[in-house]
């Protein structure tokens, strides 16, 4: 009776403690298919699939066809730890980036970490004219004498360091752009972006009608993420830069779509 009794206090603890491992690994990629859960924690499908219902009625995860996704915004710890943990990876997606800017462009650039990455690469092209309403871009930017660069007046949000004013839409319509370049908090499985602040996503909005062409930075991590503010649907942008491949109808929806996917 004492063995049945601990088996099963045991088996409660190892189903905790393998959601717990499961939400950590989630914070870190975004998404995972019910494949790569199974194989990653050992355990049958079946076992995974009640993982994930329960993480989901805890409001903790959302259920995808064939796989799982966080489905909670990234606060202010998470995001300075994203700041490092992804570091190397939105270093690449930048270089990439700036890969498809010419000299002479003028640029949108959005706020982030990813877009902070993408005006060191910047910094690389010549006579880039560039209007941002991100504080810590603007100064990384200023590192070259012959670029043009524009900022909004109004409040400095924290964390982000980006520029927030009632007029920031009338501003970026003073301008024309070849390139809108654009961040995300999330791309839903149906391809649908968007953002976790309605003022970022309305400026956003406004910089894409005024651009020739759109480029999305993004880590995979951001792949199958749900955001608060709908943005648009990735099928509107020219080109996609990213660390990796999509999987599953996320995938469908870029192939059946005419985005450029560039993988850095």
């Amino acid at each position: 009776m004492k063995a049945a009794h601990f088996l099963m206090d045991e088996s409660p603890k190892k189903k905790t403690l393998r959601q717990l491992d499961l939400m950590g690994f989630l914070e870190k990629s975004g998404y995972a298919s019910v494949e790569e859960l199974t194989t990653r924690f050992s355990v049958t499908s079946q076992t995974i699939r009640r993982d994930i219902a329960d993480l989901a009625m805890q409001g903790r995860v959302r259920r995808h066809h064939g796989g799982v996704a966080l489905t909670s915004p990234i606060d202010a710890q998470t995001y300075r730890q994203r700041r490092v943990e992804r570091f190397t990876i939105k270093h690449r997606i930048a270089r990439r980036v700036a890969e498809l800017v010419p000299d002479g462009a003028s640029v949108f650039l959005d706020a982030g970490s990813t877009c902070e990455a993408v005006a060191e690469a910047l910094c690389e092209r010549k006579e880039l004219k560039v209007v941002t309403y991100s504080l810590r871009a603007a100064v990384i930017l200023t590192d070259r004498t012959d670029f043009t660069i524009a900022v909004p007046g109004g409040f400095v949000k924290n964390v982000a360091g980006s520029v927030m004013g009632e007029s920031m839409s009338e501003f970026i319509r003073r301008f024309r752009f070849d390139t809108a370049i654009i961040a995300v908090s999330g791309i839903d499985e149906d391809g649908a972006m968007g953002d976790d602040d309605q003022n970022e996503v309305s400026i956003v909005r406004t910089a894409i009608g005024q651009a020739r062409s759109t480029l999305l930075a993004t880590d995979s991590s951001k792949f199958y993420r749900t955001a608060l503010v709908h943005l648009g649907n990735v099928t509107e942008v020219d080109d996609l830069v990213t660390d990796a491949k999509p999987e599953g109808a996320l995938q469908h929806t870029l192939a059946a779509s005419q985005v450029n996917l560039h993988i850095a």
